[in-house]
């Protein structure tokens, strides 16, 4: 007995050690060069000084904890997260209401709750339940004959999106919503929609527009579409230090980058503190300044082929759900690089979405590690043919 579960523990290990030596560990270098560069930004945010700050040590600490985390969910079968799928977005759809009915309030946005002496977020978790049960949904009802057909198949799918989206968007936290919306219409598209429905959609979101702008969007929340409006249209009549204080600063530092960049810790809108939150949701606006176009572009060219390789990987899944569960969540992760990107050129309003990797932020890097978990996960098992009775190799 003791030789048999000696030999068992020795086989398991090698089989997790095979896993690993799966890992597409060109996409894991690839993700720890942006991590770096991020803490290489925050130290200068810091103006060179750690014993003010400890924002590059604990950003770096907490990439090594979400390293540890993606390649522990790395090596969860498909068929895990399968049975995962349904569970966990129901027990997280359970803990949004909860936040409703008695989550604690901070910074004027009611979006934690206390459980004993831990604080948790559950729109965060939201991210990754959801792609993991539209995923299982797709797999189980979804036939060859009704991709571009039959519209029905894809309205539970519409309410598993819009039921968290509309506890979220009331804590209030729009950019989050967004993500939701964004990651999980790019799985429904994939699926299949016939490209009447997609005009139509279209269409009656542009008819929602003020609807929406009047009647569901709070005060602060206008604000920001007007300055944005105001941006793009030339006539901000707010002054430097109004409302549009911000983006106008992150344009100055962009310009003064120029195409070589000031040089390392030689920016002065970041050395100034001109920026606000230069550290969190503009921190692009300190690699422009100092690292110039050419910088920008190059973490922009290394984002774009993490993006194309996850894509790669949910093509060459072996099952609907693996192609389901790693495009979704490159969509998590490619929502935040575009719509921060967006943001700080004063293209889309600023509602507080980070650099993946690069900003300071503990919940985000956990959510974006977890979804490269996923997509890695897909990689190793991508000969696994999963069905809803198992997995069949």
């Amino acid at each position: 007995m003791v030789a048999m579960g000696y030999s068992s523990g020795v086989a398991g290990r090698l089989r997790i050690v095979e896993k690993l030596g799966q890992l597409p560990w060109g996409l894991a270098f690839l993700i720890t060069a942006v991590a770096m560069l991020g803490t290489g930004m925050l130290y200068s945010v810091t103006h060179g000084n750690l014993g003010e700050s400890n924002l590059p040590f604990a950003h770096l600490i907490r990439f090594a904890m979400g390293f540890v985390l993606m390649l522990v969910l790395a090596l969860v079968p498909i068929r895990f997260w399968g049975a995962l799928g349904y569970p966990v977005y129901f027990a997280t759809l359970f803990l949004l209401v909860m936040v409703e009915l008695s989550g604690s309030v901070r910074g004027g946005a009611q979006r934690w709750l206390e459980i004993g002496p831990i604080s948790v977020q559950p729109s965060e978790f939201m991210k990754l339940a959801l792609i993991l049960a539209l995923a299982r949904y797709y797999h189980a009802v979804l036939k060859e004959e009704d991709r571009y057909r039959r519209f029905w198949i894809h309205i539970p799918a519409l309410m598993l999106i819009l039921a968290p989206a509309a506890l979220i968007f009331k804590q209030p936290d729009f950019g989050t919503t967004l993500a939701l919306i964004a990651s999980g219409g790019i799985i429904v598209f994939l699926a299949g929609l016939n490209w009447k429905v997609i005009v139509s959609a279209l269409a009656m979101g542009m008819v929602s527009v003020v609807p929406v702008y009047h009647y569901v969007l709070q005060d602060y929340q206008r604000e920001r579409v007007d300055t944005f409006l105001e941006q793009l249209s030339g006539s901000d009549p707010a002054d430097s230090l109004g409302d549009s204080y911000q983006i106008e600063q992150a344009k100055i530092a962009i310009g003064s980058g120029g195409f070589r960049g000031k040089g390392y810790l030689e920016g002065t809108q970041s050395q100034l503190d001109y920026i606000p939150e230069q550290h969190t949701d503009f921190i692009l606006t300190v690699i422009a300044e100092e690292l110039g176009f050419i910088g920008t572009t190059t973490l922009m060219i290394v984002w774009a082929v993490i993006l194309g390789w996850g894509l790669l990987i949910a093509t060459r899944s072996g099952s609907e759900f693996g192609k389901f569960a790693a495009a979704g969540a490159v969509g998590i992760i490619g929502f935040y690089i575009v719509f921060n990107v967006g943001m700080v050129l004063g293209l889309l309003p600023v509602v507080g979405v980070p650099m993946p990797l690069v900003s300071y932020g503990g919940t985000a890097m956990m959510t974006v590690m977890a979804a490269f978990g996923v997509i890695m996960s897909v990689h190793i098992h991508r000969k696994e043919v999963y069905t809803p009775r198992g997995v069949v190799v």
